[in-house]
């Protein structure tokens, strides 16, 4: 018995050092990793600027393959945000904090403590420096684990680097893989389609989409209202010397809706039109390599743009489906009137790791002029409006 008591005794006191170990530990952390993403810088922080990433290349999930997911209806920029519960707890992380192409500043509760997150975003020899800087406040059961990790920062830093790591991993495959094919003149099929029109820097067409499509969505689920195919842009205006986009984010749809004077939304009309048909399968930080394969081929090919025509790009798969840049789906279409030569339609593009492709978006005229009335070239009928 007294041997029993001897051993309960030193079970006790070591209980009570490890608490007091425990207890005395920092309550507060800070912790820096960086890590040069082989990228554009806009390209990397695109994709970190949007939450339904993270789960891709958040390290977290390989700790705990039970960890799930939820999204705010926006995930891209101030207010957007996700949360997350697993096997060690549950949180949330909000973004609070923005800077096109330089920062995020994210506000982290884990298990009821508060701490933030500041990434930047640097250009720098071979790529993308970001770097990320954490602080914060821990629990006893935060310190108990962090002892058992070798310490908070080392536990912390830890992540951050396998992390950045694979952030680094899925960028260079999902940004980097990419085919561009030029499809040829096509008949395009119109239709009513409901729109919000914008206007911006050219930097920012695709964040802009990225912000009100999902909101013009949940606008047509609410409402009852049937798509007739996949969400398009109509561009107005592309002024690549003053670095400004004019555009309209539609959805097409069997009838015209009458709104409220007022309204950010408003209906139009899409007529049948010929166009250059370009499919671009991959991130949309390519797309000014595919509109430049689609003017080069009307220029080769002798056929006449129709500059007072409609310049559209389709998203066929987008994120909304599908979370994978490379597994993304774009078709553009060139309005053109007639082709003076035999059309000759190229292989299929493919990429591997461009690093030197803008992340512009299209490349329509700024100042649309009339185009003759020529003679119509054989044409292809297009899906409506996929």
């Amino acid at each position: 018995m007294k041997i029993l008591k001897y051993i309960l005794l030193l079970i006790l006191l070591a209980i009570i050092g490890t608490t007091v170990y425990v207890a005395t530990q920092p309550g507060e952390y800070e912790s820096e990793q960086s890590r040069v993403i082989k990228a554009q810088k806009s390209v990397v922080f695109s994709y970190v600027n949007d939450y339904k990433n993270w789960e891709d290349f958040g390290s977290w999930k390989d700790d705990d393959p039970s960890m799930q997911f939820a999204y705010s209806d926006t995930t891209i920029g101030k207010g957007a945000f996700y949360t997350w519960k697993g096997s060690y707890g549950e949180g949330k992380t909000e973004t609070i904090f923005e800077k096109e192409n330089d920062s995020i500043v994210q506000k982290v509760t884990f298990s009821g403590n508060e701490g933030k997150a500041y990434l930047t975003f640097k250009d720098t020899v071979g790529g993308t420096k970001v770097t990320w800087h954490s602080k914060g406040k821990l629990s006893f059961m935060d310190k108990a684990y962090a002892v058992l990790k070798g310490g908070a920062e080392k536990m912390i830093g830890n992540m951050q680097e396998r992390t950045l790591a694979k952030l680094d991993k899925v960028i260079s495959f999902e940004i980097n893989t990419y085919s561009i094919q030029v499809d040829g003149v096509v008949q395009k099929s119109g239709g009513y389609y409901f729109q919000q029109k914008v206007t911006c820097k050219i930097s920012e067409v695709q964040k802009n989409v990225g912000l009100i499509l999902p909101s013009m969505l949940r606008f047509f689920k609410d409402n009852n209202i049937a798509l007739t195919g996949s969400p398009f842009i109509l561009y107005n205006v592309f002024d690549v010397p003053n670095n400004k986009a004019s555009f309209s984010v539609c959805l097409p749809m069997r009838e015209e809706i009458f709104t409220a004077e007022g309204s950010d939304y408003t209906s139009g009309k899409l007529e049948p039109f010929q166009a250059l048909k370009t499919t671009l399968k991959g991130d949309y930080s390519h797309g000014k390599e595919a509109w430049d394969k689609a003017l080069a081929h009307i220029k080769k090919n002798n056929l006449a743009e129709n500059k007072s025509g409609s310049y559209i790009e389709v998203y066929v798969t987008s994120a909304a489906q599908v979370k994978n840049p490379s597994k993304w789906v774009t078709e553009i279409y060139v309005p053109v009137g007639q082709a003076a030569a035999t059309e000759v339609v190229p292989s299929p593009a493919t990429g591997a790791t461009s690093t030197n492709t803008s992340t512009t978006t299209a490349t329509p005229p700024t100042t649309p002029k009339k185009a003759a009335t020529p003679a119509k070239p054989a044409v292809r009928e297009a899906q409506v409006i996929e």
